[in-house]
């Protein structure tokens, strides 16, 4: 048989295999979002697909959660440490959660699949969701009062659930075992494997079109092409140190201490090397983060500074350094709890992108409020019946140079939605009784940062009357900065309406009980302005009163009209 080799192949030929790979990807994606049981990934779409060479590199990533395809690359890797390729079989299948093993944080299971295509094994298909409850101290494990990995969940290293296609029964009986509502875990799980099929289908036909050893050289030379174009887009960015510093609320034990994050981004030569010397030491509380959470945070930061034609693949971030010291926030000693990395993931890619802000002022926005809430509710029903559910609900966006920030939405590592009212009243004993934007919470400035959301929730039953509540908040004592004269973004703001009318102020995290009853009122922080206020075009703040983003206060003291 002729080997393929780089002269054999035009450049139609690469860029239609290219975007035929990104499409199984995005194929893949869908089928996770089409088959999934929970609404955390039905609605809220907290899942991902990537595809992988067979040394684990990334091949295809789709349009998906950042902090997944990220800490994808780790997982997939421990499992190939763990189960040597010559080994593999097909209709093998692999699962790992364990943040000390190669994972995020145990919500986050990996399922991995070996494809074959003649009886070779060619590529991995991979997909990562956030399931709605993997055990632990409190429905919807993310206790955010845990301090230690043993209350969080099922730990899961790198271990095979099939061979050939024949599942272990015993590892899917304790699977089961562990969780509070294991008909939507396990459904869950189904769509992972479903998803890794789709892909592995897909590829067997793709190399069945050109052949395996082609089709094999044309991922070496996608991924090497990928690398060579963001190492030229690294190069046209001025050389040099640049730093950046911000803090995160509490680590959910000791509530009056602010955390501290800090990034220093250093160009050179076509590279990147983020080091974060200077970041608090590990915490008590869950807001730790293993290696691979810097890793995705500095993944996304690469692919935002640099040309998004290039192919989104592991050569994009060969040229990409990282400085991690040990038992630090940013890479913990075991057994440290992780479950509510996502807000230290998020402020890790914000305080890099704010960082190379200062090399690229015209192309990086004001800081966003940089926050998923996630709030998770579990009990029973007064049928006896279980139910876990959660919400992940987000902030403003930075305003950027000629740019208003967007108000409500995802940000920087996650791409997430909100969980529309529906279908939480649907899957569980929960009323929604407002829902609408925050008004004067977004940054004042020549462009206005995005403006966060004002919800209202109202449990409705629970067996004896008590639901487990936890909220993960940011941003209620530290706002996002403004960025060339803009102000600050609103703080976010969280209360608990007891139904014998006392209330509660949530200082960003808490886990707790709530009662028919009872409602909890939510205003997530806006993002940073951008320039100054006081150049901001009259006709803009009109429109800001008159769409109720602003009220005329704010038009008076903070943007300097006092006839509107």
């Amino acid at each position: 048989m002729t080997v393929a080799t780089e002269e054999t192949f035009d450049p139609i030929t690469l860029e239609v295999v290219r975007n035929k790979l990104d499409g199984i990807a995005e194929e893949m994606e869908v089928t996770l979002f089409k088959s999934s049981c929970s609404p955390l990934v039905k609605e809220g779409l907290d899942a991902s697909a990537s595809l992988f060479t067979l040394n684990g590199t990334t091949l295809a990533q789709a349009c998906a959660v950042p902090i997944h395809l990220g800490t994808l690359i780790p997982a997939v890797a421990e499992i190939l440490r763990t189960f040597s390729v010559e080994d593999m079989e097909e209709g093998d299948i692999y699962l790992l959660n364990d943040p000390y093993h190669g994972g995020t944080h145990l919500p986050d299971i990996a399922v991995a699949m070996p494809v074959f295509s003649e009886g070779r094994p060619i590529a991995l298909a991979a997909t990562m969701t956030h399931h709605q409850d993997v055990g632990g101290m409190s429905a919807g494990s993310v206790p955010t009062n845990a301090t230690e990995i043993y209350q969080e969940g099922l730990r899961l290293p790198p271990v095979r659930w099939a061979r050939a296609g024949t599942f272990d029964r015993t590892l899917t009986d304790l699977l089961r075992l562990n969780v509070r509502i294991p008909e939507t875990f396990m459904g869950d799980l189904n769509a992972q494997i479903a998803a890794c099929k789709v892909g592995a289908l897909r590829l067997d036909e793709l190399a069945r079109k050109h052949g395996n050893n082609a089709l094999l050289t044309i991922f070496g030379l996608l991924i090497d092409r990928a690398e060579l174009m963001t190492r030229e887009a690294i190069r046209k960015i001025p050389e040099g140190t640049y730093r950046f510093v911000d803090w995160l609320d509490n680590d959910g034990i000791d509530m009056d201490s602010r955390v501290r994050i800090e990034v220093a981004a250093e160009i050179r030569d076509g590279e990147i090397h983020f080091d974060l010397t200077g970041t608090s030491a590990q915490v008590r509380g869950p807001i730790n983060c293993v290696p691979s959470g810097s890793l995705a945070a500095a993944c996304f930061a690469v692919k935002a500074v640099t040309d998004p034609l290039i192919p989104n693949n592991g050569g994009c971030f060969r040229p990409l350094r990282l400085t991690l010291p040990e038992g630090s926030l940013v890479n913990p000693r075991s057994p440290a709890p992780v479950n509510a990395r996502t807000a230290t993931i998020k402020r890790i890619t914000g305080c890099m992108l704010s960082a190379l802000a200062q090399a690229l002022p015209d192309r990086i926005p004001a800081p966003p409020a940089g926050q998923l809430l996630v709030m998770a509710f579990g009990g029973r029903r007064a049928s006896g019946e279980a139910f876990v559910t959660g919400e992940l609900i987000a902030g403003g966006s930075g305003a950027g140079e000629g740019v208003d920030g967007v108000d409500v939405v995802e940000t920087d590592a996650t791409n997430c939605m909100n969980v529309p009212a529906e279908s939480m009243e649907m899957e569980s004993p929960i009323r929604v009784r407002q829902l609408r934007l925050r008004r004067d919470s977004g940054g004042a400035g020549e462009n206005r940062g995005g403006l966060g959301l004002i919800k209202e929730i109202e449990i409705l039953e629970g067996v004896e009357g008590a639901v487990s509540f936890s909220h993960r908040g940011e941003r209620h004592f530290v706002p996002a900065q403004g960025l060339a004269g803009g102000g600050e973004g609103q703080c976010a703001y969280s209360r608990i309406l007891r139904r014998d009318g006392s209330s509660e102020i949530i200082p960003s995290k808490m886990v707790t009980q709530l009662y028919p009853g009872d409602r909890v009122l939510v205003e997530t922080a806006g993002g940073g302005g951008w320039g100054n206020a006081l150049s901001r075009e009259r006709k803009s703040i009109v429109a800001d009163i008159a769409d109720g983003k602003i009220g005329p206060k704010a038009a008076k003291d903070l943007y300097g009209h006092e006839a509107i």
